[in-house]
């Protein structure tokens, strides 16, 4: 299947449909539940940002979602279908269609391999593009996240941060995933660096629609890109609605805390740019 193929699936954004769900996962380790029965879906075009402090359990839940861990019971689905029924072939074709961006770049780029082959490599294992034609999307995808097509022939050790995250971005959006996962990825960054990866993951979703699970423990940098938030406490989602109700009017007396907590977070708000194509240093 083309690249342009998986962008025409269904889900085009603002039909609200449910392209990643779960249903009541839970996971332990040792003995003690780590994630309990924890259930959200997310529709094509949206974010859903699950915000908690270190420990609470949703890092484990995105790494569930991304089929990192299995959950002790539980389902993750796309488009309705449940991964862990899945084998083979249609298991990863499935796998194709939901990706993940972490908190560390270098994760998901072989430091020994030049950026463009590791873009190209889901190309490779998921399209029938042609040797040229894998080359032009690795090109466009570079123009996409801020970047020049002459740094395929770079190594990820001589680039920054911010623009090691831009190339994991790209690797991650490179076959027109239909849901995408980002665990923390931008806490390692300084503040401007955060806003422009931001900027640049909401002008993707935008123009391509996939939905997003954003991972963080900042309320005031998911409020730069949430749709949604899910509060998470001890495992358990204690409270989800639409971002400005959270803020504004948070139900838990946990979120109450959170919020509370964030002196500086109406001074941080400001409109997102939709467009991805603008190259930046960071």
């Amino acid at each position: 299947m083309s690249v342009r193929e998986s962008h025409r699936r269904t889900g085009a954004p603002g039909e609200g449909v449910g392209v990643l769900e779960a249903r009541g996962l839970v996971k332990a380790f040792g003995g003690d539940a780590v994630v309990r029965e924890v259930s959200f879906a997310v529709a094509a075009g949206e974010t859903l940002a699950i915000v908690g402090e270190s420990g609470s359990g949703k890092s484990t839940t995105a790494r569930m979602l991304a089929g990192l861990l299995r959950p002790d019971r539980g389902q993750v689905l796309l488009d309705g279908v449940d991964l862990a029924a899945l084998r083979g072939r249609a298991l990863r074709v499935r796998r194709r269609d939901l990706q993940m961006v972490f908190q560390d770049p270098l994760g998901s780029l072989n430091p020994m391999m030049r950026v463009g082959a590791s873009i190209a490599e889901p190309l490779l294992l998921h399209t029938d593009l042609d040797a040229a034609a894998r080359r032009e999307r690795v090109a466009d995808l570079l123009t996409q996240v801020g970047l020049r097509p002459e740094h395929a022939e770079r190594l990820p050790r001589e680039f920054s941060g911010g623009q090691r995250q831009r190339l994991a971005i790209a690797r991650a959006v490179a076959c027109g995933p239909r849901a995408l996962i980002c665990d923390e990825p931008v806490s390692a960054l300084d503040v401007s660096t955060q806003a422009q990866i931001l900027d640049l993951l909401a002008g993707l979703r935008a123009s391509t629609g996939f939905a997003c699970v954003f991972i963080s423990h900042d309320l005031a940098v998911v409020r730069l890109v949430a749709d949604r938030i899910g509060v998470m406490r001890g495992g358990e989602l204690v409270e989800v609605g639409p971002a400005e109700r959270i803020y504004t009017d948070p139900r838990h007396d946990y979120t109450r805390e959170l919020v509370s907590a964030v002196p500086s977070l109406h001074a941080r708000r400001r409109p997102i740019a939709r467009s991805p194509r603008k190259e930046v240093d960071g």
